[in-house]
């Protein structure tokens, strides 16, 4: 696995993460953030061919 897979499977964990204790807190704005950054590291990955587990 490359650095930039490895890169973008980190930062969708990351994310991930986020967003769940982000929707156990209440915060919309910060569940809302990190949906639109999953949903482009999402894009990214499949530009580039990157295939995903989640």
């Amino acid at each position: 696995m490359g650095e930039f897979t490895s890169t973008i499977e980190t930062r969708l964990d990351q994310a991930y993460k986020g967003l769940q204790e982000a929707t156990n807190a209440g915060d919309d704005f910060l569940a809302d953030t990190l949906t639109a950054e999953i949903e482009d590291l999402r894009r990214l990955a499949d530009d580039h061919g990157i295939p995903l587990q989640r």
